[in-house]
């Protein structure tokens, strides 16, 4: 085993799981992701901060979900016209 610094500063995960006869954060988790990619990309971040796809966040009553790590900071019920704030607070690196 090699232990290594990440490649980037901060990831937002953006859940994508699908589920059977339950709640599930697929397919709108898609788009949400390439517009948040594409935010992070025009403030000129997407060296720094990587947005990825994730499976189960365990908070489906509050989907869709996107988690930005290494602050800890879970956002829920998001819509495509959350995306420019939580791009915000990403690179910001604080929820204010």
């Amino acid at each position: 085993m090699e232990q290594a610094q990440p490649k980037f500063s901060k990831y937002l995960f953006v859940c994508e799981n699908v589920r059977q006869d339950k709640a599930s954060c697929a397919p709108v988790e898609t788009q949400l992701r390439a517009a948040l990619k594409q935010a992070i990309h025009e403030r000129g971040y997407s060296g720094t901060i990587r947005v990825s796809k994730s499976g189960c966040l365990d908070s489906c009553s509050g989907g869709p979900n996107i988690l930005l790590m290494p602050n800890s900071i879970i956002f829920h019920h998001v819509s495509i016209q959350d995306i420019p704030r939580i791009a915000d607070v990403a690179i910001a690196g604080n929820s204010q």
